[in-house]
């Protein structure tokens, strides 16, 4: 017997932290009934639906897409923008382990193992993400020092360390890489945004073990066997060095 939550990411359908959303939702059955409670405990002879479709166990694969700007970090569009599944050849359905902005680019990965997902995802992890960032605007010593402490904002949101190193400053621009360690929404834009600085370009270098080393811009190709297993072990061993 498996929690049930854990049987929806293993299949592919979500990371489990939205599975466990789908079930407080309402929109999960086992064999028929409506299941609303996390913890439910189902077998292999359980017929589990999600939005009335029945769960069937896929065949897991790991990708890496060098993504470009002006594409969504989501599977459909109402508005008919380009997404990011449209760029990698499968007909499995997999989604973004979290998401990089309409206007970044960069490391991506994609997969439709959900326990995967959720280990790459979770803040407790620490998995550690290295991006190049541009912005219109100068960087101070002590802005930078602000930042590598830990940012609080105005409203209260708190940002964990992160490592900044200026690469270039000239002509009213800075040009920057920041590593950070947790995954919160736009968070580099909203950094710069309390400094009053416009990122003009932000792309994502690294994922944990995983770089855009040869991979061009739009190009995305499967994950190695070896490099699963690296991303793995880096999430379970809690270290935020790559």
């Amino acid at each position: 017997m498996e929690r049930l939550q854990k049987v929806i990411a293993k299949a592919g359908i979500t990371s489990r932290r939205k599975a466990e959303e789908l079930i407080k939702e309402g929109k999960v059955k086992v064999n028929g009934i409506v299941v609303d409670t996390l913890g439910t405990k189902v077998s292999p002879d359980d017929d589990i639906e999600v939005f009335n479709t029945l769960v069937h166990d896929e065949n897991k694969v790991y990708y890496v897409l060098n993504k470009p700007t002006r594409y969504l970090c989501t599977l459909n569009d109402q508005l008919h923008r380009h997404t990011v599944k449209e760029l990698i050849d499968t007909e499995l359905r997999i989604y973004p382990i979290g998401r990089l902005d309409y206007n970044s680019s960069g490391v991506l990965l994609m997969t439709n193992d959900g326990e995967f997902a959720n280990l790459m995802m979770h803040p407790r992890y620490g998995i550690s993400k290295d991006y190049e960032v541009w912005v219109k605007g100068e960087l101070t010593p002590s802005q930078i020092k602000m930042i590598n402490k830990g940012l609080v904002l105005e409203d209260g949101t708190a940002f964990a360390q992160a490592q900044i190193k200026v690469i270039s400053s000239e002509q009213a621009k800075t040009f920057f890489m920041i590593t950070l360690h947790e995954g919160k929404n736009r968070e580099i834009r909203k950094m710069m945004e309390h400094f009053n600085l416009e990122v003009i370009a932000l792309h994502r270098k690294r994922y944990g073990t995983i770089t855009d080393q040869g991979l061009r811009i739009g190009k995305a190709r499967k994950l190695k066997p070896t490099e699963v297993k690296q991303l793995r072990d880096l999430a379970l061993k809690g270290t935020n060095n790559a």
